[in-house]
């Protein structure tokens, strides 16, 4: 079974995902920043990680930067709902964020994001 880390400050998406991923078979993990959610992967990396970017503590795109820097192999997809700064998922992409989506986005695509970078 597949390892997923939710890393998102709003707990009803967190809770969305979880119920989402957890229903496809997945083991879901949740943290409400970047920073324990980096901590977290430290422990115990996961085989994928979906991320917010606007955060307390530390932000998705800080925590990208350090997760990548330190797991060259991370798997990350990048989630926002910053319309007035849609530029932050372009930046996620530079970070090593293999896919991005805009909040709200559709459950059944990023449900097929996750399959993909699972098989890739």
């Amino acid at each position: 079974m597949a390892s997923i880390l939710i890393i998102d400050d709003e707990e009803i998406i967190r809770a969305l995902l979880r119920s989402v991923l957890e229903a496809a078979g997945y083991e879901v993990t949740e943290a409400a920043n970047g920073r324990i959610g980096l901590e977290l992967y430290r422990q115990n990396p996961r085989d994928l990680v979906i991320t917010d970017i606007l955060m307390p503590e530390l932000n998705g795109l800080d925590m990208l930067l350090e997760l990548t820097r330190e797991f060259l192999h991370a798997k990350v997809i990048a989630i926002s709902g910053a319309v007035e700064e849609k530029n932050v998922l372009d930046i996620a992409k530079l970070l090593g964020a293999r896919q991005t989506f805009q909040k709200p986005f559709s459950v059944s695509k990023l449900l097929g994001a996750v399959r993909y970078e699972l098989e890739h």
